[in-house]
């Protein structure tokens, strides 16, 4: 069956133009109602909270059904009306209440995606980020796209521009076929005796960790940058730099993964991050070195994510894939990303942006360590 290469791009494009009103913009959106630090950290926190759980829960249906693409036009189409929400009330408890609810399903459909996505790319899955770099340019797109928009207009429609993408991502997902496939040799190896192994258990620490330290970026670095008086046509476009250098890096990253192993692209990465983080916080005020900080996303998310989805395919195998996807959504960006918000959110007024950013890179150090000693070793291979 040949891949529907354009429809699978599609998706990730519109999920993640979705993602590109949401990251620089909806901590702005929420300082705007008049939400503090700490209140801003916590419903940024209740986003990434539901992908402890819902992830997890859709993965075992989907794994037990084979019916992922249905399961994700529905997780998709109560996303876009639950979100609609948003439109009738603007108090605290109203807007966690109703992001709890739309995150629910929208952090579920991802992960059910990029399983159904390996599916269909069988045994070539090097042509991963060849389909996924189209969500990278989705969220460059919007990004630039809704920043000039809050420059000419106001930020006040924001919630306008991501259910607009949130109804195209259900649409497309609605011409999108289900990846067939073979049941054979399934149940050989159980899930408990896959995440018991010391080198899994690793990978999750140090994935969780690396969302720990991207906590701050996604909560706060617009309003950091914002205090500096950046406009937020620039602040977009810094965003944007920062995944322009990660669709570069996934337009070359079948030719990388034949010179380097997986192991090495990882511990590169995680470096990166420490040096990263520090620019943020302490050459907040330096544009050239900000323009360099958010290179450094090509590697600190887009390098390490490609090694994660596959180690993930390495380690789960075919039957158990939509399970892996959802342990890797719900113990990383979901627990990780939902305590490096919480905790952002909790120490930016107490101690200020530098110790928060400061700590983002220590997260990285710790993640250094328990990644050289355990993850990777048995995957040193290079990819052909």
């Amino acid at each position: 069956m040949k891949v529907p290469y354009w429809r699978l791009s599609s998706f990730y494009f519109f999920y993640f133009a979705t993602l590109g009103g949401f990251l620089p913009y909806w901590s702005l959106y929420l300082e705007q109602l008049q939400f503090n630090a700490m209140e801003i950290g916590e419903l940024s926190a209740l986003m990434v909270a539901t992908k402890v759980i819902a992830p997890n829960l859709w993965g075992w249906i989907a794994d037990h059904t084979g019916k992922s693409l249905s399961i994700i036009r529905m997780l998709s189409f109560f996303a876009a009306v639950i979100f609609a929400g948003f439109f009738h009330h603007q108090s605290y408890l109203w807007i966690a209440m109703i992001t709890i609810g739309f995150s629910f399903f929208w952090n579920a459909a991802l992960p059910q995606f990029e399983a159904a996505t390996l599916f269909h790319l069988k045994k070539e899955p090097q042509r991963y980020s060849q389909v996924r770099l189209w969500g990278s340019v989705g969220f460059i797109l919007s990004v630039l796209a809704i920043g000039r928009f809050i420059d000419l207009y106001s930020i006040e429609y924001l919630p306008e521009w991501i259910i607009a993408f949130l109804i195209m991502i259900w649409l497309v997902s609605l011409v999108t076929p289900e990846a067939k496939t073979s049941s054979q040799g399934a149940g050989s190896v159980g899930l408990l005796q896959i995440v018991r192994r010391p080198e899994i258990i690793a990978f999750f620490v140090v994935y969780s960790l690396l969302q720990v330290s991207h906590g701050p970026y996604y909560v706060f670095y617009s309003i950091y940058l914002h205090q500096f008086d950046y406009a937020s046509t620039t602040i977009g476009l810094l965003w944007a730099l920062g995944v322009g250098a990660e669709v570069l890096l996934f337009v070359f990253m079948k030719q990388i993964l034949k010179c380097v192993s997986l192991r090495n692209i990882l511990l590169i990465s995680i470096v990166l991050g420490i040096g990263r983080w520090l620019l943020i916080a302490f050459f907040v005020d330096s544009f050239s070195l900000m323009l360099l900080a958010q290179l450094l996303h090509a590697a600190t998310f887009g390098a390490s994510h490609v090694v994660a989805i596959h180690l993930l395919h390495n380690y789960f195998g075919i039957h158990h894939q939509g399970k892996g996807q959802a342990l890797y959504s719900s113990l990383t960006f979901g627990l990780g990303g939902m305590l490096g918000s919480l905790a952002s959110g909790y120490f930016w007024d107490l101690y200020g942006a530098s110790f928060v950013f400061s700590m983002a890179s220590v997260c990285c150090f710790l993640a250094l360590i328990i990644a050289f000693i355990w993850v990777g070793r048995e995957n040193q291979t290079l990819i052909g």
